[in-house]
């Protein structure tokens, strides 16, 4: 069977490498004007594999050239719909569009080109020639790329089209040999970013931002990566920092407002949206920050008033809709269904703007009783995150499996009185959608307890062990937690400490809510052993199906698919099971249906697990007044409520995907 499937894989490399070679072959009889011939070689790959793109690429050009407009927009169609961000696909989009007098189209074929591929300069001209506002910017853009060497720009095309790692290789090469380069420093901050590698993305724009002050773009990539390492204080005093350059700025300003509102400072944040639109009136993007604001301090009603402005001022501005979705209390009017509706349909619509539209109308409908509409709608959703993003079940599933194999009994006994001995952290732990945001809320109530947030670090440090054991050829993360001395699992966690500390408000404890922590709880009980975790479960469909049902802000992959969230949660009960294994007793698990049936018996089970003594507030959670940044804001703020447990049911019929995916967890998933 083995030497079977090895003669089979074999096969399978020499039919790629034979259709890439086609497909060369292909390009260039393209270049050298013969066409049939390169229409030729993409149907001889596309018999066989008619999902490869570069082959689809080529007949839809190769079909241009021979004035088959219809096959060739029905070629870049199918195209697109494996690979929505494909740059050159809709800039060959645009050029068939062009070519039968279709401007209109043609133009929004072109401003998607450059949204997913900012090296199409044949786009960058056409947008000045079709729309003479475009121009200057067109004009800054060309002659950005024309400074840039060509492996800056070559890295930018990788990185674009979704070679990450391709782009990573050819920074890290030309930095080698120009160590100062500004840009190249700044694109390689961002691939950090996108790999979730944010100190060195931190380092570098750190650095560069130093060497060229009046660098704005550095300047604003280097609050972002502040803020997303949740340093708000000197992501705030930088955005401060740009402002003071020029009060005028408009960008600025919203960029300090953005910071104000990271810092809880509302008052001000919103004083300064207001000054943005003093500049910028109606400006849609601003009333939605500005919505963000209101929502998060829980001026409900003012938040509506924000975001219904939006959609007043630029009807195209589906953010706007959708944050009227997420606050889950919020329901449509037929008008606004019919507005959205009619706005989705738009075939001129980028892709960004679909999904919001979307998951809206999906909430929009199920909120009706539509639930075959509202799936509809929450599929199309969900289907066009998949296609954009890197998420691969079997990844994710050997990340389960190495954490089992390296994180063993042997291995706690060893390291028996190492680690930072700080009490203060309350890890609450599990799959978004379970509950987290209603326990955090709980354990908040209470004067011994501060919420915070959902805080990146540990999986910061997980990303930064994995990346040491890469460069030094040592064992990578989690192995690599065998040869760390008693001495760096402490200092792991006091910097962990540390970091946390801007967060906390003076309590002794604070809660610190990633869900996905639960894949590091070893590393955790290593540098942390007084920790506390709490696993918040909720019954696999009702989790599962709102999580897919749920357009997450960034990271949860996972979640855009009824196979991919359904495997995740069979790992996930799987990988507890061994944490429970290898270190008893060291996690208190809480079930969400068993809060909603006895709100004060897990209260007390909670608090007395955390040592803290009981108090009524914890109890009355919806009357605290905190601010809460999850897509659960505005369901925290009222009392539990028993209807909530069986919605998935409505969607049954749609969910055997699902169900399958989940397979034993269906079962026991209270163990």
């Amino acid at each position: 069977a083995f030497l079977v499937q090895l003669l089979m894989t074999a096969d399978s490399h020499r039919s790629a490498a034979s259709h890439d070679e086609l497909v060369r072959d292909g390009q260039r009889a393209l270049r050298d004007g013969r066409v049939e011939a390169a229409l030729e070689r993409s149907g001889s790959v596309l018999e066989t594999d008619p999902t490869h793109q570069d082959a689809l690429y080529l007949r839809g050009v190769a079909e241009r050239y021979l004035g088959r407009f219809a096959s060739a927009e029905q070629t870049l169609d199918q195209l697109l719909e494996l690979s929505p961000s494909f740059g050159r696909a809709h800039q060959e989009r645009g050029h068939l569009h062009l070519g039968q007098g279709r401007s209109a189209e043609a133009l929004s074929a072109y401003q998607e080109a450059v949204r997913c591929n900012r090296t199409l300069i044949a786009s960058w001209k056409a947008l000045a020639k079709l729309d003479h506002a475009h121009a200057p910017r067109v004009e800054g853009q060309l002659a950005y790329l024309g400074k840039l060497p060509k492996p800056v720009l070559a890295a930018i095309n990788h990185f674009d089209e979704g070679r990450i790692l391709k782009a990573e290789e050819t920074l890290r090469g030309f930095l080698k040999a120009n160590p100062v380069h500004i840009e190249a420093m700044r694109l390689l901050a961002e691939i950090g970013v996108a790999l979730g590698v944010l100190d060195d993305a931190d380092f570098l724009l750190e650095n560069a931002s130093e060497l060229e002050p009046g660098n704005v773009q550095v300047r604003l990539d280097y609050i972002q990566v502040l803020r997303k390492r949740q340093k708000f204080e000197k992501a705030l005093a930088e955005a401060q920092r740009l402002y003071e350059t020029d009060r005028s700025s408009a960008l600025f300003q919203s960029h300090l407002a953005i910071e104000l509102m990271q810092m809880g400072d509302y008052k001000a944040a919103l004083e300064h949206f207001d000054g943005v639109l003093q500049k910028a009136p109606n400006d849609a993007a601003t009333l939605t920050s500005k919505g963000h604001a209101l929502k998060t301090s829980g001026e409900q009603a003012e938040a509506i008033e924000a975001y219904r402005a939006a959609t007043e001022a630029e009807p195209s501005h589906a953010d706007a809709y959708y944050a009227l979705a997420n606050l889950k209390t919020y329901r449509f009017t037929d008008e606004e269904v019919s507005k959205m509706e009619e706005r989705a349909a738009d075939r001129l619509l980028d892709s960004r703007r679909r999904v919001h539209f979307a998951f809206a109308l999906g909430k929009a409908y199920e909120d009706r009783g539509s639930y075959d509409e509202s799936f509809r709608h929450y599929r199309v959703g969900n289907a066009l995150m998949k296609q954009s993003t890197r998420y691969r079940v079997d990844q994710m599933e050997r990340e389960f499996s190495a954490q089992k194999q390296a994180c063993t009994a042997a291995l706690f006994d060893a390291k028996k009185g190492a680690g930072f001995s700080a009490p203060d952290p309350i890890f609450v732990v599990g799959l978004p959608r379970a509950g987290s945001t209603l326990i955090e809320q709980i354990l908040a109530s209470h004067s011994q307890v501060d919420g915070t947030l959902e805080h990146p670090n540990i999986l910061s440090m997980a990303h930064s062990l994995r990346a040491n054991g890469r460069a030094t050829g040592d064992s990578a993360y989690p192995d690599n937690l065998q040869s760390l001395t008693g001495d760096e699992l402490a200092a792991l966690g006091e910097k962990y400490i540390e970091e946390t500390r801007v967060h906390r408000q003076g309590a002794p404890l604070f809660i610190d809510k990633m869900p996905n922590n639960f894949r590091h709880i070893g590393l955790i009980k290593l540098i942390l052993p007084q920790a506390k975790i709490i696993d918040a479960r909720r019954e696999p469909m009702a989790c599962c199906f709102s999580g897919f049902k749920q357009l997450f802000a960034e990271g949860q992959e996972f979640t855009y698919g009824l196979e991919e969230i359904g495997r995740y949660y069979r790992g996930y009960p799987e990988l507890m099971a061994h944490w429970d294994q290898v270190l008893p007793g060291a996690v208190l698990r809480v079930q969400y249906e068993d809060v909603v049936a006895d709100l004060e018996g897990q209260v007390r089970g909670m608090l007395d697990y955390c040592g803290l003594p009981f108090e009524e507030a914890c109890t009355e959670f919806h009357n605290t007044e905190r601010s809460v940044r999850t897509a659960s804001s505005e369901q925290v703020r009222q009392p539990i409520y028993q209807s909530g447990l069986e919605q998935w049911r409505h969607f049954e019929a749609h969910l055997q995907p699902l169900q399958d995916a989940l397979g034993p967890a269906l079962e026991g998933y209270r163990s």
